[in-house]
């Protein structure tokens, strides 16, 4: 009973911290690694040990698992080499260094001990990095180097710890051995993740029931890892792998509402593991320094030690990612030139490598009969807590006084209107094709429903001033249209004259068609307050590159629409011969036609803090 408190009052807790973070803008991890501290410190609190078998086999799998399916494994291969110089080069060189560094300060603790803590302390966290970097809006490089140098260093972590205490115990070191170690570890971690995606993959192809391919999902990490680790490879890599894998061909072996129930279903426990695991870092602090009180060194060789471990692993971070500045670059493009990142997304690349729970469990993996042991506990803490709270405060200030480019919303909505466009050209060109016999209008449903679809889409791009889009007229009328629906049947729902099963049945229609109702106001206003344009596509054309940017007047209006009485949404111009007119969302669709009229290809939009241009040929925006 006293334990099933404990976790309500812990989730309960958690979820407290992560609502004030949210109002105060202060990153959730950090405050709850703070507030866990202090509850630590109350007399009414419980002392809560991390035990390693809780975390490496309960927390971690989860938590790769999470991370790796919503990771693109495009990106990921894309960046491979800043992931791997990461992911293994600097966790083994964060090991050597502190490693010497803890042998140097901590009498009587051995090579091999130093060694094993200065693997514990080298992987940065696979949560707390890119929780921090999304909220502080980071560049999605760099978001995306992190989180997947948090996949993997936790597999070079432990193995290079689970070496070196080898090492201690048999007092002796093999070279042949320990090369082996690293490939059965990698490779055997590979294999059982292949495997492990194959037969889901297969398995998945059979099951159209969302439920039973949810549950299924939830088993994949902890069989990913606990087979990797019988055969003596590494879990990580095995669940990683394996989430990769599934995370990328989704769209083929799942349902859609397979996919839906999966991503919200993940995403509610990855939350929840997230914050907690902040939380229990904190909580370690009053019973790490009962024990240090008991050590036979003194505090300010204690003190010390701690911060000067710290402070290593910081340096000698940013030593390696400027060091390993050019191997971190990009491949070489058409033109035979590395293309090398800013020194400012190096840094930030340098300045996030905060560590968490993983290091903490790790520790406690050190033998019970260790010298010092609980002194290379508070070191432990100190990396951890250290980084969270200095790093993780800092990040958001040297990512302003940088001017680091943050994701830019207005390329997003020019991207996804874009991508949409493609996706209904080659639908339209798919439903030519179709042979049919419609004698009730509903291809036309069906085009006019992907044109709606598309207009919401470039709505978005929308920065005129108190002036509401269609979209967003339609979607504040059906919502209040909906609640309205709503009301009535749980009217009568209350009367007891329908089903149950029946009254369910249509509030979950309800429930979908309002999931599905366009609300961008959020992200149309904050596209209003980005002027500068980028190429947001991967691809060009040869109408594009005729008509470059053109310095445009504002204030411009459609005669077209003056003329015929009606009220145009936002304006374009042709490039070609300088016609202003209205854009698709607007009820006469002006722009388009004079494209059909004269065919000229490139239009530019003359909305304020808008340069984009659009080929009506080739469906390309830039």
């Amino acid at each position: 009973m006293e334990i099933a408190f404990l976790l309500v009052a812990l989730a309960v807790g958690v979820l407290a911290g992560v609502t004030v973070a949210g109002r105060i803008g202060v990153p959730a991890p950090l405050l709850l690694v703070v507030a866990g501290v202090a509850a630590s410190f109350l007399p009414f609190v419980p002392q809560v040990h991390l035990e390693p078998e809780v975390v490496l086999f309960g927390l971690l799998p989860p938590l790769l698992y999470s991370t790796s399916i919503t990771s693109s494994l495009v990106d990921f291969n894309a960046n491979r080499r800043s992931i791997l110089l990461l992911s293994v080069g600097l966790v083994l060189f964060t090991t050597a260094g502190v490693g010497w560094l803890v042998h140097e300060m901590v009498p009587g603790v051995s090579w091999p001990v130093a060694f094993a803590l200065g693997a514990v302390v080298a992987p940065p966290d696979a949560v707390a990095a890119t929780a921090v970097g999304r909220k502080v809006g980071l560049p999605r490089r760099v978001v995306t180097i992190l989180e997947g140098e948090s996949l993997f260093n936790d597999a070079t972590a432990l193995v290079a710890l689970r070496t070196a205490l080898g090492v201690s115990i048999a007092g002796h070191i093999n070279g042949w051995e320990v090369g082996w170690d690293f490939a059965r570890a990698a490779g055997g971690g590979v294999l059982v993740g292949l495997v492990g995606f194959m037969l889901v993959g297969w398995l998945r192809k059979r099951i159209s029931d969302p439920v039973l391919d949810v549950g299924l999902s939830f088993v994949i990490p902890f069989a990913c890892f606990l087979a990797a680790e019988e055969i003596h490879a590494s879990g990580v890599v095995a669940v990683v792998v394996a989430g990769l894998l599934l995370g990328h061909k989704a769209p083929i072996l799942q349902t859609a509402q397979s996919r839906i129930a999966e991503r919200i279903n993940w995403r509610t426990i990855a939350f929840l593991l997230e914050n907690t695991v902040f939380a229990l870092i904190g909580l370690q602090a009053q019973w790490l320094y009962q024990d240090l009180a008991d050590s036979d060194m003194s505090w300010s060789r204690i003190v010390a030690v701690c911060l000067l471990t710290l402070v290593a692993v910081i340096a000698l971070r940013m030593i390696w990612v400027f060091v390993a500045r050019y191997a971190l670059a990009r491949p070489i493009d058409e033109a035979g030139n590395r293309l090398v990142p800013p020194r400012s997304f190096t840094f930030l690349l340098g300045w996030s490598g905060m560590r968490g729970v993983v290091t903490l469990a790790a520790a406690f993996l050190i033998p019970d009969d260790t010298a010092d042991r609980e002194v290379l506990f508070a070191i432990a803490f100190t990396v951890v807590a250290g980084t969270l709270l200095i790093q993780g405060l800092t990040l958001p200030w040297f990512a302003r006084v940088l001017k680091v480019p943050a994701p830019d919303p207005l390329d997003d909505a020019l991207a996804r209107a874009t991508l949409l466009q493609q996706a209904s050209k080659a639908a339209i060109q798919e439903l030519d094709k179709i042979e049919y016999d419609d004698q009730t209008g509903v291809c036309d449903l069906i085009r006019q429903r992907l044109d709606q679809r598309n207009f919401a889409a470039w709505e978005r791009l929308g920065t005129t001033a108190d002036q509401e889009s269609p979209a967003a007229l339609y979607y504040r009328i059906r919502m209040q249209m909906i609640n309205a629906e709503r009301s009535r049947i749980l009217e009568i729902r209350r009367s007891g004259t329908i089903a149950s099963e029946v009254i369910a049945d249509v509030l979950a229609m309800l429930d979908v068609e309002e999931s599905m109702l366009d609300s961008a106001e959020q992200e149309r206003d904050e596209a209003a307050s980005y002027a500068r344009r980028r190429w947001t596509t991967g691809e060009t054309c040869d109408d594009l590159l005729a008509y470059p940017v053109a310095d445009l007047p504002r204030g411009e209006y459609c005669q077209a629409c003056l003329d015929a009485g009606t009220q145009w949404v936002a304006l374009r111009r042709c490039l070609e011969c300088g016609n202003v007119a209205c854009c698709d969302s607007s009820p006469l669709q002006h722009a388009t036609a004079h494209f059909h009229d004269t065919t000229h290809p490139v239009m530019q939009s003359v909305e304020p803090g808008e340069d984009w241009r659009w080929c009506y040929i080739h469906h390309l925006t830039a």
